[in-house]
């Protein structure tokens, strides 16, 4: 007999529907009125302030800062990059009209608005903003003593999406993009290896997200770009999902844009420049990797609550002294730090029975949950359950002790989740040498392992490739994963060291 989840249908039964309820439960976000677009409710914008945050703190440690561009970006201007605007033109929102007139129908009498003032010059509703900023940046530089530039700006884009997915893929989404000019391509490459190497860490650091870093093939670059690096994430039905890109741009963009400048030796010169983003999909990635049959499972470092104090009052006799005494221990627990903030404790007051109270706080994922009642009272102790434990396992601790180590407990289930989803990860990345391993792997609809295979082929010859089994190369990893004893490309048979990783993908 199957153990009773909070959530149904279970991870086994059907992933997609699970990660659908997940959200549900925890209360994160919903799909709106307009088909393919999301609310994202306060509980699930609390994580996404607190990714902002942190990220935001790294982006200005690297000498970026921020600013805002226009959400409209006219049509001319994308079509001076020919190769970047084709590889969005498809999710492009138009704008081609600047007022509605208000219209009677005379058969029904319901008045309708009907678009009209059509625009002499269309705009775009940004899907990216290389060319919108590559225009401000051409109008900033004059002298190399101008560069180099280097800008973030947090801001929301539309990309028309036909299967659209809360968090992973909607039409609208929540994004930073950062955008950088420099005068020397050296200064750009690092620029790109940077902010690359910035996503890695702070997903693996705050997300508990382990990621394999690489470079994309030809075939995977960003449109207009000379080379893209990513980060890729591997969540619990083995898919992958890419989690941050940072793009070398080279100058293909200053040359369109017309960002060019004096340089040392008085002659005019085109600078180098860079774009790298991550999204909202950050927070789908963390559903997907952490949570489990029972709900959303948050990592502290971006817990909106990351305690959770439920007083257990039996009788009205002793109510007001439990509720009063956890008041003053999350007033004593919010005076210690975590990661340089204070620790972000709730007590849940509300007149509901202990089990529902309970279950709610698993469903949103709450790392640690505290009840005190009467006899922990009296005996100085709390009940403590984790979050990254089974929703019945509980341990019984004095509270002075409990409380003065939070923050290493707090810590130990941040370590936990990553280690549990790095272990998954590596349980599930396989290497292969022929072409029949890779299809007999792919050959089902789920739960396919990630696989390394020896790769020498042409950009023609991976898509086909892609197409036929419904697959891509996520890259071409970073360090010793990417490279290996020669052996025959899987498609050409030419002696390669390439090593490329292969999966399937949200």
């Amino acid at each position: 007999m199957s153990q009773k989840t909070a959530i149904t249908p279970t991870r086994a039964e059907n992933f997609p529907e699970w990660y659908q309820q997940v959200i549900k439960a925890a209360d994160m976000a919903e799909s709106s009125e307009v088909r393919g677009c999301m609310v994202i409710k306060p509980w699930g914008y609390a994580i996404w302030e607190l990714i902002q945050k942190e990220m935001d703190r790294r982006f200005k440690e690297t000498g970026h800062t921020n600013a805002y561009f226009p959400l409209l970006i006219p049509i001319a201007y994308l079509e001076k990059e020919a190769e970047h605007a084709e590889g969005f033109a498809t999710e492009c929102a138009v704008v081609t009209h600047h007022r509605l007139k208000a219209v009677k129908d005379q058969l029904s009498g319901k008045t309708k608005m009907i678009p009209d003032g059509e625009l002499t010059d269309k705009y775009v509703i940004r899907p990216t903003s290389e060319t919108v900023i590559g225009a401000a940046f051409a109008r900033w530089t004059s002298s190399y003593r101008d560069l180099p530039l280097k800008v973030n700006q947090w801001c929301n884009v539309m990309r028309w999406e036909m299967r659209p997915r809360i968090f992973l893929r909607t039409a609208e989404f929540l994004w930073q993009e950062g955008h950088t000019a420099h005068e020397f391509p050296q200064e750009a490459l690092d620029e790109t290896k940077m902010m690359h190497k910035v996503y890695e860490n702070f997903q693996r650091e705050v997300l508990a997200v382990p990621t394999i870093p690489g470079e994309k093939t030809e075939a995977e670059r960003f449109p207009g770009a000379e080379m893209t690096l990513t980060v890729e994430a591997m969540v619990q039905d083995r898919k992958a999902i890419q989690a941050g890109t940072s793009h070398f741009l080279g100058q293909n963009f200053s040359k369109a844009q017309n960002i060019c400048f004096t340089g040392r030796d008085n002659k005019l010169q085109y600078a180098w420049t860079t774009s790298w983003g991550t999204s909202t999909r950050m927070i789908g990635t963390l559903i997907m990797m952490h949570s489990d049959d029972d709900g959303l499972v948050c990592p502290p470092r971006v817990a909106p609550q990351q305690v959770v104090i439920i007083p257990v009052t039996p009788s009205a006799d002793t109510a007001t002294q439990v509720v009063e005494h956890c008041e003053a221990l999350a007033e004593r627990l919010k005076q210690q730090m975590f990661h340089g903030s204070p620790i972000r404790v709730i007590v849940d007051k509300r007149d509901l029975n202990g089990g529902m109270k309970k279950w709610e706080w698993i469903k949103k994922g709450v790392p640690v949950r505290v009840e005190i009642g009467p006899r922990d009272l009296a005996k100085a102790s709390v009940c403590v359950q984790r979050r990254d434990c089974a929703p019945n396992e509980k341990s019984f601790v004095q509270e002075d002790e409990w409380a003065n180590n939070l923050p290493e407990l707090l810590d130990d289930i941040q370590n936990n989740l990553l280690a549990r989803a790095t272990a998954f990860r590596d349980a599930h990345i396989r290497e292969v040498s022929t072409l029949a391993e890779l299809e007999e792997n792919f050959s089902g609809e789920c739960d396919a392992d990630w696989l390394l295979v020896p790769w020498d082929g042409s950009p023609d010859q991976e898509e086909e490739l892609a197409k036929r089994l419904r697959i891509s190369i996520r890259c071409i990893p970073h360090g010793s994963m990417g490279v290996g004893p020669e052996r025959p490309c899987i498609v050409t048979g030419r002696p390669t060291s390439r090593r490329a990783l292969w999966a399937r993908s949200y």
